[in-house]
């Protein structure tokens, strides 16, 4: 076998190694990524007292949610 033939297959076997761990990366990346978006999921029980909301509120706040027309 020729020097190019042997350094080709050397190159290709480390490409495909490099592949292998990019592959492996993404997999970790992925799930650790999926794992922290569970840890942050925050909720709002508590922060409100049951009366303490009126009707002003909830219209300010639909408000502030959804811009009028002339905004777009």
């Amino acid at each position: 076998m020729s020097r190019t033939g042997l350094d080709t297959k050397v190159l290709m076997e480390r490409i495909r190694a490099i592949e292998r761990e990019l592959e492996f990366l993404k997999r970790e990346l992925i799930r650790d990524t999926k794992l922290t978006r569970h840890k942050r999921a925050s909720s709002l029980y508590g922060s409100v007292k049951g009366g303490d909301i009126t009707e002003e509120m909830i219209e300010q706040a639909k408000r502030s949610l959804f811009r009028d027309l002339e905004d777009l």
